[in-house]
């Protein structure tokens, strides 16, 4: 190898530099805004979506309850890594956190598929209008994909697979934001009760695919190394 590494993927060995620290710190930061945020938007959300009898409120909101965990146990590693914890510890730490951050996701697309497939069956209560998950989710669909960017940029260039899939998790929520906007908005100006559940299983496939891939240990930035 050269020393010419700028265009190569950043893995552990070229990424102890006194520079490391302050990548930790920023993950740590990035993710402790987040669990601040989700907090409040996921008591919101729930209490508005079981209002309102909403299975795309209340999935986003579960969603929030779920990048609270993710985001946590990413911080906690993070910490530990910048509290002098390393080597193989740190690594089995990545792997470990990776791994619960995939389960997670994947718990919130089974939530999902039950929920929305029996009120599509018919089998659950049409969802009513709510005006606060309309701004809520609006409100989330501008901070989620900063905070999202932000997170798989300082994951690059920590090389860190859990922070990666942690940030995928606020890109989902970003995602989940946009489809359950449009649910409740159709709802509630053309009165489309139906459009709830649909919101909520199309963003399914996204999640799943996540999940496994942080369950497997996937990193498409690493890839080959």
């Amino acid at each position: 190898m050269t020393e010419n590494t700028e265009h190569s993927a950043p893995d552990r060995s070229e990424t102890a530099t006194p520079d490391r620290p302050r990548l930790l710190r920023r993950g740590m930061w990035l993710n402790g805004i987040l669990i601040v945020w989700n907090i409040v938007e996921g008591i919101i959300g729930v209490t508005a979506g079981l209002l309102a009898g909403s299975v795309a409120l209340l999935g986003f909101s579960i969603d929030s309850g779920i990048e609270v965990l993710s985001a946590a146990f990413v911080w906690w590693r993070l910490r530990a890594e910048l509290h002098g914890e390393t080597g193989d510890s740190a690594e089995e730490l990545e792997e470990r956190t990776e791994r619960i951050a995939g389960g997670l996701l994947l718990l919130l697309a089974t939530y999902l598929v039950i929920d929305a497939g029996r009120r599509l069956l018919g089998a659950g209560p049409e969802a009513g209008e709510s005006t606060i998950g309309i701004v809520l989710t609006a409100l989330s669909l501008v901070v989620m994909p900063v905070l999202g960017w932000l997170k798989l940029r300082t994951a690059k260039e920590l090389g860190s697979g859990a922070l990666r899939a942690d940030a995928f998790e606020t890109i989902t929520c970003a995602w989940l934001s946009l489809t359950t906007l449009i649910g409740l908005s159709l709802n509630a100006i053309l009165g489309w009760s139906g459009a709830d559940p649909v919101a909520a299983m199309v963003i399914v496939p996204l999640i799943v695919r996540e999940g496994l891939e942080a369950l497997r240990g996937e990193d498409e930035d690493q890839d080959g190394d």
